[in-house]
């Protein structure tokens, strides 16, 4: 039987860390950032984590 191919557009999007979580990237951030005040701007540059919820499926597509 073949292998099970990786979803291509989670592999780009999402990394595992050392310690099994895995991190993502944040929404809203890629142009007309002026309109954001810069305190939300400011939240966006800080590292993100998904959800306990959806770790088991997007693991499952990365591998």
């Amino acid at each position: 039987m073949p292998k099970m191919k990786s979803v291509k557009g989670a592999v780009k999007r999402f990394k595992v860390k050392k310690n099994g979580t895995v991190k993502r990237g944040t929404a809203f951030r890629s142009h007309i950032l002026t309109k954001q005040d810069a305190q939300t701007r400011r939240e966006q540059n800080s590292p993100k984590v998904v959800a306990p919820a959806d770790e088991k499926n997007i693991k499952a597509m990365i591998n």
